[in-house]
């Protein structure tokens, strides 16, 4: 008779046809057996436990089979509105809260520990890639996808690691407490919600298929039209919703009066679904709307069944039209022909290049022996295998194991053994090649058959000893494609290269420029510092002549010879260690 809140009852609100209903009310409990149950039962219908005021009533209980394990949670509901009448609803929650029982239940908990492994690789290994490439991971929708399943992974292993244990937590209240309700909505709903979660993650996991199900052309083409019609589907998609959800609105205001398909407006938007789907009541349309409930119906079926929908499967025809022809005339991104002729390619280079070490070593063993004592130093064995092109750690590994005594020499007994593993060594190898290359002919057949092509050879290899039954006077459009883009990326290394070398040309030219106008302007400096110097020279000789020779009579040859010399010597060569034949210098 006391009320009693949704936190006290440890319940939650829950959603009836009518209304919804809050957590918290009056509650009842009632007796361990039938007779007890009864009188609380009289007891509350004598007393009015029930008014007019009562708007819904809930028999909550919950039931266990220990035969199946599986635990029933049942709610049954009467919903009283206030129009009068009583609306009767059940719902039933069979659930395996006790998950590990049996021994296939072990086996299930051992997977779950497998996954849980493989789950924090793979976090590890997006968390590296994220490192690596930054900002430009995110470009990829595939890489979001990732992301996106190794959360929701965790997601899931923490919510089954809380339900797990408030499974534990509520049975052992339930077996200390018996004379209490023991309250299972709660772990139902979380029961509910993992299952609906775990739906979602499977979901995800199985659409991830269609990142490796690009082997060939056929599987391709429906990734490659969504992808390249989504930009038209979405912008087309406007207008749809637009129209349809005008017609569900029409349709509640017109039919929710008389119809439950359409009494809510989130239950118009189901009816119209379903009229596309072709189910539909039409008496019950025209039952309740005889006037327009007609118009209703044949204007939306035109609208959105014949105009609408048929827009979207037009752009998807057509968007598959193209992405048909688009495969058709390049090659596959990735196809497993391809790959196992990668793999036998790549198997017989690494076989080959083995046998070539063999073959080195050998012919090493044989001449390096240069002084003919048959003794094979350390230092012999090196320099035949380093013209070779062998690396210095690979010669000292091989020398080390079978210098057996340490002395860096190899003397007959320890060459022999050599030479017979060698000898061993290579008939294995030769036996391996053999099988690699009978083994090509069944890789044909696997090619054609992937490819649905009958009679397509791709193996092109030089060491195939089949004869193949193509034309040599024509090319493979793959064959052309692949030349097609080899010459794309040399002229992009080219066209490269040219800019490289126009910048650098470009430098040279400014670095000529100023060393042209670095010697300019050396010139004009030296050309200056030169007059100058000729201008004081001058006018030094001129000052001696005026000052220091003053001619007489009787020596006016001779000091006009000493002025004249002393010009020349300032005017010529500077030579100061000149003969006079004219005798002694006045000037000196």
């Amino acid at each position: 008779w006391e009320y009693q809140s949704e936190k006290e009852l440890d319940g939650q609100s829950f959603s009836g046809p009518i209304s919804t209903y809050g957590g918290g009310g009056y509650t009842v409990l009632f007796g361990a057996d039938s007779a007890e149950s009864n009188s609380i039962i009289d007891a509350l219908q004598s007393n009015r436990w029930l008014d007019r005021g009562t708007r819904a009533v809930f028999f909550d209980f919950a039931v266990y089979n220990a035969n199946i394990n599986l635990f029933c949670v049942v709610r049954l509901l009467l919903e009283f509105p206030a129009t009068g009448g009583c609306f009767p609803i059940f719902y039933f929650q069979t659930l395996k809260l006790l998950r590990y029982v049996t021994s296939m239940d072990y086996f299930v908990m051992a997977c779950e520990a497998i996954f849980i492994l493989l789950l924090i690789y793979y976090s590890i290994e997006e968390a590296i890639e994220i490192k690596k490439h930054g900002t430009s991971y995110f470009s990829d929708v595939w890489n979001v996808m990732d992301i996106i399943i190794v959360l929701l992974g965790f997601i899931c292993v923490i919510f089954n690691g809380v339900r797990t244990v408030s499974v534990a937590n509520k049975l052992r209240i339930t077996l200390e407490e018996r004379d209490k309700y023991a309250n299972f909505e709660i772990l139902a709903d979380m029961q509910t919600k993992f299952n609906d979660l775990v739906a979602v993650y499977i979901f995800l996991i199985w659409i991830k298929l269609f990142k490796y199900l690009s082997f060939n052309k056929t599987m391709t083409q429906l990734q490659s039209t969504l992808s390249r019609c989504a930009k038209d589907i979405a912008g087309f998609s406007v207008m749809f919703f637009i129209v349809f959800f005008a017609y569900a609105l029409w349709g509640y205001l017109l039919l929710g009066p008389q119809l439950a398909d359409y009494s809510t407006y989130l239950n118009s938007i189901f009816a119209c679904f379903r009229i596309i789907l072709g189910d539909f009541a039409w008496s019950d349309i025209n039952g309740a709307a005889p006037s327009m409930g007609p118009i209703f119906f044949i204007s939306y079926v035109f609208m959105v069944f014949f105009i609408l929908i048929n827009m979207f499967l037009a752009i998807i025809n057509d968007t598959y039209s193209e992405v048909k022809s688009d495969l058709a005339e390049q090659k596959d991104e990735f196809e497993i022909g391809d790959y196992f002729k990668k793999g036998y390619d790549k198997m017989m280079s690494n076989l080959s290049f083995k046998r070539e070490k063999i073959v080195d070593i050998q012919k090493a063993l044989q001449t390096a022996d240069v002084n003919h004592d048959n003794m094979l130093d350390f230092e012999e064995w090196r320099a035949q295998l380093k013209l070779r092109g062998h690396a210095d750690l690979e010669i000292e590994a091989v020398f080390t194991q079978y210098d057996l005594d340490g002395d860096r020499v190899l003397n007959e007994i320890e060459q022999q053994k050599m030479h017979d593993d060698l000898d061993i060594k290579m008939e294995e190898l030769e036996d391996e090649i053999e099988e690699v290359r009978k083994s090509k002919g069944n890789l044909k057949k696997i090619q054609s058959k992937i490819n649905m092509k009958s009679g397509d050879d791709d193996d092109d290899d030089e060491d195939d000893d089949e004869n193949d039954s193509e034309p040599t006077g024509l090319v493979k459009y793959e064959e052309f494609s692949i030349l097609a883009r080899r010459v794309d990326r040399v002229e992009q290394s080219i066209g490269s290269m040219v800019l490289k070398i126009d910048s650098v040309l470009l430098k040279l030219e400014a670095m000529d420029k100023a060393k042209i106008k670095g010697r300019e302007t050396m010139t004009k400096l030296l050309d200056s510092i030169a007059e100058q110097e000729l201008s004081v020279f001058k006018e030094f000789g001129n000052k001696s002549s005026t000052n220091i020779f003053r001619p007489t009579s009787t020596t006016s040859k001779q000091s006009n010879d000493s002025v004249i010399s002393i010009k020349e010597d300032h005017d010529g060569d500077d030579d100061d260690d000149g003969d006079n034949d004219d005798g002694d210098d006045p000037v000196n």
